[in-house]
């Protein structure tokens, strides 16, 4: 174990060197670097492809070896009540910064970019009726084909709450579906082995189509919106953290660096989700928290898509010359709670919900959204990784509120004395919220 612990230690080094030979090519041939495209295309569905599967297999082991359902709807209550207060607490972070920088002051609208945000616009984010109808699956087996996050968790706790209330009868499929499980996260170990082409493929297509143009013109947004992430995960997050758990953020973040590399370099959070439950199980937080709480916050937590709507829209406003009133930016805010929920975990969706709430609110403002184009796909990293950090943090938040959380395991896991299995992504002698007693021994006494 420790040898192929080695060479998944080689794998992440090779996508960073994929990295940065992907963002010379970029620079030096930008018409060969598009054309790479495809490879990072390829790569993000190959995961997308595993995490239907991954989602419905974890939410059910965990619900359906519950005792109670009400423990089940306890754990879906909080989370999305948590969920709600940070995206409220996140966009008006992204207001007050947005309103302290006026980035969009210097910036002038032409008729490139006019067609560009009316293109975004025509594909912007639906309804909220058509949102929660949407749900719901066309059949049972479609929301696996659709690769649909909320259609696969709402089967999956069907399916769980159904073996639950089969008692004993329903522990053969139980145990089925654990095979299944680990059948599923070994293929996706396997895929893993595909991040550095993915990773070169994605980076220098972007960097090609970018250039250092629009970089330079757009500096300001990007930095203020990298340096407004950074003050919410490292101060907000990292404070409730400290307070409620008594964990170090910097720690979090470290044991989950592999996953914070995969989103870098393929821009997308969806990326890492399937590996985000393996290693929140291994961490010591229950299955039942984990299977709820991680798919639920990919489509009502994204903290970094809140950051950006309300700083983007800011944006926009300024750079056509048409600022918001503050009471049009409350207004705005109250639509965002909502919009952001629709938004997923994958690149462009942000883009496209700025628009929709821009359509919504202030019309005439919809063709400055072209203004950010360019830039978007930069900006899309740094949502992509606060709304990774959110999703992580609320885990094990929701995880301690409800005492479903291993603390001396949490413990030996952050300080690296029980390694995360990279080879089968699955922990198969992980236990139980409060089954301390299955731990390893310790090397030397654990303070918790």
């Amino acid at each position: 174990m420790a040898a192929r612990r080695d060479r998944t230690h080689y794998l992440y080094l090779a996508v960073i060197a994929a990295v940065v030979l992907g963002i010379a090519v970029g620079f030096a041939a930008p018409g060969v670097a598009v054309e790479l495209k495809p490879l990072g295309t390829g790569f993000v569905n190959l995961i997308k492809m595993m995490i239907s599967p991954i989602i419905f297999c974890t939410i059910v082991l965990g619900v359906g070896s519950v005792r109670k359902a009400a423990k089940v709807g306890a754990v879906g209550g909080l989370a999305l009540g948590y969920f709600m207060v940070m995206s409220t607490v996140a966009l008006a972070i992204g207001l007050v910064v947005g309103n302290l920088l006026e980035p969009g002051a210097t910036l002038r609208l032409t008729d490139e970019a006019a067609a560009a945000g009316e293109k975004q616009a025509s594909g912007a984010s639906e309804g909220t009726v058509d949102f929660l109808l949407g749900i719901i699956p066309k059949t049972l087996v479609s929301a696996f084909t659709e690769g649909e996050v909320l259609q696969t968790l709402l089967v999956a706790l069907l399916a769980g709450f159904a073996l639950q209330a089969m008692g004993k009868s329903g522990e053969p499929v139980l145990r089925g579906i654990g095979h299944i499980q680990r059948l599923v996260f070994r293929i996706l170990a396997m895929i893993m082995w595909a991040a550095p082409v993915g990773a070169f493929g994605a980076i220098a297509a972007v960097v090609g189509e970018t250039g250092l143009d629009a970089l330079k013109s757009l500096a300001v947004i990007m930095i203020g919106f990298y340096l407004t992430c950074a003050l919410f995960v490292f101060v907000v997050l990292g404070a409730l953290l400290r307070l409620v758990a008594g964990v170090n953020i910097l720690t979090l973040l470290k044991y989950l660096g592999r996953e914070f590399l995969l989103i870098l370099s393929t821009s997308s959070s969806e990326s890492a989700l399937p590996r985000l439950i393996a290693k929140m199980e291994h961490l010591g937080v229950s299955k039942p928290v984990v299977g709820i709480t991680v798919p639920t916050g990919y489509s009502f937590n994204l903290d970094g898509t809140a950051i950006y709507l309300t700083m983007a829209s800011l944006f926009v406003a300024e750079a056509m010359g048409n600022p918001l009133s503050v009471g049009e930016q409350i207004s705005l805010l109250v639509f965002m709670i909502i919009a952001s929920k629709g938004a997923a975990g994958v690149t462009g969706a942000g883009l496209a919900t700025l628009a929709g709430g821009l359509q919504s609110h202030r019309p005439e403002l919809v063709d400055g959204v072209g203004l950010i184009v360019g830039i978007d796909r930069f900006m899309s990293e740094a949502r992509a990784l606060t709304n990774f950090a959110g999703n992580a943090v609320a885990t094990v938040l929701v995880g301690t509120w409800t005492k479903e959380i291993d603390r001396a395991r949490v413990a030996e896991v952050l300080a690296g004395r029980v390694p995360f299995d990279e080879k089968t992504l699955v922990d198969d002698h992980a236990p139980e919220a409060g089954d301390a007693d299955d731990l390893p021994e310790p090397r030397e006494p654990v303070k918790v």
